[in-house]
């Protein structure tokens, strides 16, 4: 009954002053549904980088070049045409299915009266569509005879395709990049975007193309390389050592001006990475629970203020301290709580709309730690203000103007 009672004055209280209540349940409302949303990008982004480096396949490796690094990045020698070649070639590599280099630019690329800086071109071999899990939606792709011919054709991203073409059918028109025009050959199936870079905003073409028109004939960006199986990607690795070690004329394993990665060493790399971001983002969003509890105690402390001969009355009519103590616990853990449902709910209807162009992922325990936090946060920051109230002596609270 006591109990009931307490409830019944603390919410007669906040209701009497709804604007000054409001503004407090705002604050809140902000941290929950900030501490909610930011650790749901956090992790959405984490599930993006994840689902992208796994749609490259688990039997996909990476050799990329070192030479740049370090006192001997002079002597090193960089990846070539030639490197893939020799992996392509070797007969005693039953672990590697297909090879393919790669060359990266960028450029913007014209349509009629429409211009669109391209996130990416790509140069490689036909390969590469099956090494990086890359399906052609409509048309189709290259073929090896487009490289050998150093034919200007190129199969394109789904957002490139968008913003250059919108509605119209790609294939067969011609888009000209840096003034070389290339023919459409297919429209690639969308990936979506991981927030930091579009899979999608592509153009790829011939390896010889791209070298003439852009890159040059010198080294490649990285070589990509499919293993027969997944069971079979340590024995690649191996083989690619071997025989790059051979056409770069290295003795020492221990100095080797490559690196080779595969898809489960990039997936940790990245996990670590975009575990931080949330812990950042998650530190960021408990700032706001912070400034929230703070604003409870502002508001409660002038709240004992204005209602100190309130408090004297019924101190003087027998409400022992307890009463007085549990009434404006109650108030500021009404705040709190109010607040904190209304943060909560935000935070989940926010969480359907995609931010800086990740769609975010809500961790169920966020959801609950932020309620409990939060409900937590107008406990402890509305103790000092009640009991302050409850310590009141009658004869002073009833003198107070």
């Amino acid at each position: 009954m006591i109990a009931w009672q307490m409830l019944r004055f603390a919410f007669g209280g906040l209701v009497a002053n709804k604007v000054r209540s409001a503004l407090t349940m705002l604050g809140v409302l902000i941290g929950v549904a900030s501490v909610i949303l930011l650790l749901a990008v956090g992790n959405g982004s984490s599930v993006a980088v994840k689902d992208s480096i796994t749609s490259l396949g688990t039997n996909s490796l990476t050799v990329s070049s070192t030479a740049a690094r370090g006192a001997a990045a002079t002597a090193a020698k960089k990846l070539t045409v030639d490197d893939a070649r020799a992996l392509a070639s070797a007969t005693d590599t039953p672990a590697i299915k297909s090879v393919a280099p790669v060359v990266t630019s960028s450029g913007t690329a014209l349509y009629g009266d429409i211009s669109y800086q391209v996130g990416s071109i790509v140069g490689t071999y036909p390969a590469y569509f099956e090494t990086a899990n890359q399906k052609v939606a409509h048309g189709d792709y290259f073929t090896a005879d487009d490289v050998l011919n150093s034919r200007k054709v190129a199969v394109i991203g789904s957002t490139t395709a968008k913003q250059l073409f919108d509605t119209e059918d790609p294939v067969g028109k011609k888009i000209t990049i840096g003034g070389t025009p290339f023919t459409v050959t297919g429209v690639l199936q969308a990936k979506g975007s991981t927030g930091f870079n579009d899979p999608d905003d592509v153009v790829i073409a011939p390896l010889p193309t791209v070298q003439n028109a852009f890159t040059g004939f010198g080294s490649v960006n990285q070589i990509l390389v499919q293993a027969s199986s997944a069971e079979t990607t340590t024995e690649a690795q191996s083989d690619i050592t071997r025989i790059l070690m051979g056409t770069h004329a290295l003795k020492d394993a221990s100095k080797l001006d490559f690196r080779i990665s595969n898809q489960a060493s990039l997936l940790t790399a990245r996990e670590s990475t975009t575990k931080t971001f949330t812990v950042l983002l998650g530190a960021v969003a408990a700032i706001s629970l912070l400034v929230g509890g703070i604003g409870i105690t502002n508001i409660m402390l002038v709240t004992v203020t204005e209602r100190t001969k309130e408090i004297g009355i019924r101190k003087a009519l027998g409400a022992p301290r307890a009463v007085i103590l549990g009434q404006f616990l109650a108030e500021s853990t009404l705040l709190s709580v109010v607040g904190a449902g209304l943060g909560v709910l935000a935070g989940l209807v926010g969480s359907h709309f995609k931010i800086v162009g990740i769609q975010p992922v809500v961790i169920p325990e966020s959801v609950l730690g932020a309620f409990a936090i939060a409900v937590a946060i107008g406990l402890f920051f509305g103790s000092y203000p009640a009991n302050r109230a409850a310590a009141l002596r009658p004869i002073d609270a009833l003198r107070h103007e």
